[in-house]
């Protein structure tokens, strides 16, 4: 069987060149005011996702503006699960009116590393997805708490690795502002894709080689060289024969 992945991008967050990105991506996870993006993003990146076929989703965060989400702020589940559950809803109207179907919801920032390890958040939020429409597939750190409570609340669940993020010893992400927790050299992201998509595994910040499960690559949408990120990924997945297409969609 051919190996195939999703490839997507976290956007509409109003720093990076949307339009320039989508082409070469398959799934888009779309700020919904927690961290980023307003009623126009929101309707603008979902407009363009429907012209580029690319399958749209939410990208809920911790309410957190100032630091763009990537802050733990402490809350309880059952708050989170608000916050959530509006953010989603929030795009999901806007995209009845575009005629988009939601795909997806992936957290965003810190609020997705706290659900990767902490189960009582993942539950919150598998829970409030799977009430708002089972239908949505749920998108979580590879071998986390998110995807296997998302998975025990009945969804579909895409274990997610990074292109251009450093990993540790755990399968988890290194944190950012830490030495090599970004990765900025195209030619070494290009190695890591080609690593997790072919083989599964990544090499994590201590040179151990971690097994992990890739069924969708994510690429960071706020990065000044997104773009170009995006167009050598597709590439190189391409060249290696790899079947890129949007987490459940037919082959």
């Amino acid at each position: 069987m051919a190996v195939r992945i999703d490839f997507n991008c976290d956007l509409g967050e109003g720093c990076g060149d949307d339009a320039a990105i989508l082409p070469h991506v398959t799934s888009a996870s779309i700020a919904c005011g927690g961290h980023a993006g307003d009623e126009a993003s929101m309707r603008e990146t979902l407009r363009l996702c429907r012209a580029h076929g690319v399958a749209a989703g939410a990208h809920p965060s911790f309410e957190d503006r100032e630091h763009f989400g990537r802050r733990v702020l402490d809350k309880a589940p059952a708050e989170i699960a608000r916050t959530v559950r509006e953010q989603i809803e929030r795009l999901r109207a806007i995209a009845r009116e575009e005629g988009v179907a939601l795909a997806h919801v992936k957290p965003h920032g810190a609020l997705y590393n706290v659900a990767a390890d902490n189960r009582d958040v993942a539950n919150a939020i598998a829970a409030t997805v799977a009430a708002i429409d089972p239908a949505l597939v749920l998108y979580g750190l590879s071998g986390s708490a998110l995807t296997q409570a998302g998975a025990e609340h009945g969804l579909r669940v895409a274990h997610e690795v990074f292109a251009e993020r450093g990993y540790d010893a755990r399968g988890r992400l290194r944190p950012r502002g830490t030495p090599g927790a970004v990765i900025e050299s195209l030619d070494d992201a290009v190695a890591q894709v080609r690593r997790l998509a072919l083989h599964g595994e990544v090499v994590a910040d201590d040179g151990r080689v971690v097994p992990v499960r890739a069924d969708t690559l994510c690429l960071h949408g706020d990065r000044s060289d997104a773009a170009e990120f995006a167009r050598a990924v597709r590439a190189a997945l391409e060249a290696d024969g790899i079947a890129v297409r949007a987490f459940g969609a037919a082959a």
